[in-house]
């Protein structure tokens, strides 16, 4: 599927008029919430417990977080609207995993490139020290949620249905940067912040490369897990 003919297809599903108006808008606001969230909960709170991962009271508090932000967006998408959320299968799969090892190339460079000086994974507080073997059953069960959960959430929420609802309105370029800035935000990270931008313009770029979030998913996994195995083995 060619871009122009991905921007129709998305373009034909949704609703007209006001009702697409009201959708993007329910969007902005749940965005708006999580960045207010993130950012609140950071000035209030202090600093993230050391060995948060190692917690079952993380892991619960995770699958109830994104338990929420699922179906937020499923009710703002009016359920599994596969043009809106970008679920649908790439048309050329090797050129789809040859964008994705680009993308996977690219934030693996900006983040080598940036953490030194913004720190994203040390401000956030989520990567452990090291290895604790008397713990490690919850830290497989968070490590399950940031693999997995997390990368299938935040990517129909954002690259799915925040660049699907933006298309029509603003076309792929702003859609991608528009959705791009809001992930860094909603992280509720300062030093982070440029590190998480970048992140989320390179999978918008990638989900409008290939028509599909799927890229985007396993991308964000890889990189979650490459970094939770590094924590552990460093």
């Amino acid at each position: 599927m060619s871009d122009a003919e991905l921007t129709v297809s998305v373009g034909e599903q949704l609703p007209a008029g006001a009702r697409r108006a009201g959708r993007l808008l329910a969007w902005s606001v749940l965005v708006g919430l999580l960045a207010l969230a993130s950012y609140g909960s950071r000035l209030a709170g202090g600093d993230t417990p050391e060995g948060i991962l190692y917690m079952w009271s993380t892991f619960v508090g995770a699958l109830i977080q994104y338990g929420i932000m699922f179906i937020l967006v499923l009710a703002i998408a009016r359920g599994f609207n596969r043009p809106l959320l970008a679920l649908e299968r790439p048309a050329a799969t090797g050129r789809a995993v040859l964008l994705a090892a680009v993308a996977f190339g690219v934030i693996l460079a900006a983040t080598a490139a940036l953490s030194p000086f913004l720190d994203a994974g040390g401000e956030q507080g989520l990567v452990p020290n090291g290895w604790d073997s008397s713990r490690g059953a919850p830290f497989f069960a968070n490590a399950a949620v940031v693999v997995l959960a997390a990368p299938f959430v935040e990517e129909l929420l954002f690259r799915g249905l925040g660049i699907g609802l933006l298309l029509p309105f603003v076309g792929p370029l702003f859609s991608i940067a528009i959705t791009g800035l809001a992930f860094g935000l909603a992280h509720g990270l300062v030093l982070g912040l440029p590190v998480l931008t970048i992140f989320g313009l390179t999978l918008g770029w990638l989900r409008w490369k290939t028509g599909s979030v799927y890229p985007g998913m396993v991308v964000h996994a890889l990189f979650n897990a490459a970094a939770l195995a590094a924590a552990v083995a460093l």
